[in-house]
């Protein structure tokens, strides 16, 4: 048998230096009680071909191929918690308040680009990356005190369902749209209607075709061939979305909503824990490794704008719309607060969208991680206040006691 060849080795030694590299680093940030997340994107950073004095990765287009295995797993997995009677069921109250969180932020975040003078393309992107929230930082912050599947979470976790289909979608859009090099209203009807197409089309004849189909493979009892099966419609539906022009994050978030809508979800999410976890992690530490962070100190002012921004008009936007919805003022506010660190997963794979289809500039990667680390670090802490329970001296004033009648 042929020795392997040179490239060979070197691609097996890149794949176990980001195994092992990412390994460390969750251990470090596991001891920290960090999220492990930022843990991967530096260490991403420590191997990456920007980091002085020589870069341990040999082949960054196999860093850029594993990114891309890591948005459809990460994706695949968010669909796969979404079956469509979940859809269905965030109430309109969700629906409303998320709208008006989500596209404010977008729009905010444009303008601040704008005002810095940022490319239009790239003002596009970031607004889109600080208008969504982490899910899975969120998830783990309510889970984490207690109060993940109480009734008051109810809420807030159907505006990030909400929020992640707005991402998905719009994202879809901007990465069409990109490819022709402009927004006319044109473009930008035929971008819409491209991507309300295909999504129609998959949540139409998705749950009358794959949906049963998955149910069908799973009867037979081997793993192997559901695996085969989920995987196939995860991949399946992402090659469709890149191949007409939309963002494979779409097609692979669909993919799991289609999955999750079949009678076979839990057994689904218990076979991808496992592979979400790994290519989630290769993704961020990829992610991390194409991050040119020399270029972030130019980025400092607006670095903290977009953070200022993003906190300011998630917060406002989110009370607001929350009291314009009966929502009583106490539960606005925890609500607004909750929702006011953006960033987290989505963030990374909206800014790898734009990287993809050449719409953004190279410091839109690295600004979307410094945003990303910073607000992951943040979320845990304002989400522990906005839950916090009143201590006895804020409680209510006991009304004052009836004075007590001379007995004289």
């Amino acid at each position: 048998m042929a020795a392997p060849s040179i490239s060979d080795i070197q691609v097996i030694q890149d794949l176990a230096i980001v195994v092992l590299v990412a390994l460390g680093m969750a251990l470090v940030f596991r001891w920290l009680r960090q999220p492990l997340l930022i843990g991967y994107i530096i260490a991403g950073i420590i191997i990456g071909p920007y980091t002085p004095p020589t870069s341990l990765i040999q082949y960054p287009d196999v860093l850029n191929a594993l990114a891309d295995l890591g948005i459809v797993f990460l994706l695949f997995a968010v669909g796969l918690e979404y079956p469509i009677s979940r859809l269905r069921a965030v109430g309109g109250k969700s629906l409303v308040i998320a709208l008006a969180e989500a596209l404010s932020t977008f729009a905010a975040g444009f303008l601040v680009g704008e005002a810095f003078g940022f490319p239009y393309w790239d003002s596009l992107f970031i607004g889109l990356a600080i208008s969504v929230t982490s899910t899975v930082i969120l998830s783990s912050a309510l889970e984490e005190i207690g109060v993940l599947r109480s009734g008051d979470a109810t809420l807030v976790l159907g505006i990030t369902v909400v929020e992640d289909v707005i991402t998905v979608t719009i994202l879809g859009i901007l990465q069409s749209a990109a490819s022709t090099g402009h927004l006319s209203p044109l473009e930008i009807a035929g971008s819409i209607g491209l991507v309300v197409a295909f999504i129609a089309a998959a949540l139409v004849i998705g749950p009358r075709t794959i949906s049963p189909l998955i149910d069908r493979v799973r009867q037979a009892e081997r793993s192997e061939l559901f695996l085969f099966a989920i995987l196939g419609v995860a991949f399946g539906l992402a090659f469709i979305s890149s191949h007409i022009g939309i963002s494979i994050a779409t097609g692979a978030f669909l993919a799991g909503v289609l999955v999750a809508e079949s009678n076979s979800q839990a057994l689904a999410h218990e076979m991808m824990a496992p592979l979400k976890e790994l290519f989630g992690a290769i993704f961020f530490v990829s992610m991390g490794a194409l991050m040119d962070v020399a270029l972030l100190p130019a980025y400092l002012l607006p670095i903290a704008a977009f953070l200022a921004t993003a906190f300011g008009v998630k917060l406002a936007a989110t009370y607001l719309a929350s009291r314009q919805q009966k929502v009583a003022g106490p539960e606005a506010r925890r609500t607004a607060l909750t929702l006011s660190a953006s960033g987290g997963e989505l963030s990374i794979v909206v800014a790898k969208g734009g990287s993809d289809v050449s719409a953004t500039g190279p410091f839109v990667l690295p600004f979307i991680g410094a945003l990303t680390v910073v607000t992951t670090i943040l979320a845990p802490f304002l989400i522990r206040y906005a839950w916090r329970r009143p201590t006895p001296a804020k409680a209510e004033a006991a009304p004052p006691a009836e004075p007590v009648p001379d007995p004289a």
